[in-house]
C-alpha cells in the first residue's frame, strides 16, 4: 500500500468520520461512509493525489454515497414503525439542530455542514458537491431560511447566543 495514503487515511479519519456524523447523523453510518470512501480513494490514489487534493475528493465521495443511500431508503416503503433514535446517537448539545437539519433536503444540509460544522469556503463546498459556487449560496440561503422557521429565535427571550 502507499505509504502517503496511509498517512492521510491515518490523520484524516477522525475529521473524516466526524463529516460522515454530521452528513448522516448516525455514527454507523457515518463509519460506513468513512469506510467506503477511503477504499475508494485507495483505488484512485494515483490519480487524485497528482491533480486533486485528497481530502476534497474524499468528502465529495462521502456526500455522494450518503446522498444516494438517502435517495434509495426513501423509495423504500416501510411497513411497520421504526424505533426513535436513542438519544446517545447525538451529541448532548444543539438538540433541536439535529431535527431540524434532519429535516432540510439533503444538499442543503450537505452545504450547511461542510459551511458551518467543516468551515469550507463555497469554493471548496462546490468542489466537494460537483456543483457551481452559485449554487452552494442558493443550497445554503433556503437551507438557513428553512432553518429559520423550525428554530426558535436564541434572542427571543432577551438572551444572545
Amino acid at each position: 500500500m502507499d505509504e502517503r495514503f496511509e498517512e492521510f487515511a491515518a490523520q484524516r479519519a477522525d475529521a473524516l468520520l466526524r463529516y460522515g456524523y454530521l452528513l448522516s447523523g448516525n455514527p454507523h453510518d457515518a463509519a460506513d461512509l468513512t469506510q467506503e470512501a477511503l477504499v475508494r480513494l485507495h483505488r484512485a490514489w494515483p490519480r487524485v493525489r497528482q491533480k486533486q487534493a485528497p481530502e476534497a475528493y474524499t468528502r465529495m465521495i462521502m456526500t455522494r454515497l450518503h446522498m444516494r443511500a438517502w435517495r434509495l431508503r426513501r423509495r423504500e416503503r416501510l411497513d411497520w414503525a421504526l424505533p426513535d433514535t436513542a438519544q446517545t446517537d447525538r451529541p448532548p448539545s444543539d438538540d433541536g439542530l439535529w431535527p431540524a437539519l434532519d429535516g432540510l433536503p439533503k444538499k442543503q444540509r450537505a452545504v450547511l455542514v461542510l459551511r458551518y460544522y467543516e468551515d469550507l469556503s463555497d469554493e471548496e463546498i462546490a468542489a466537494v458537491l460537483g456543483v457551481s459556487r452559485g449554487t452552494v449560496r442558493s443550497h445554503a440561503s433556503l437551507g438557513l431560511a428553512k432553518l429559520r422557521t423550525i428554530l426558535p429565535d436564541p434572542t427571543a427571550n432577551g438572551t444572545h447566543a
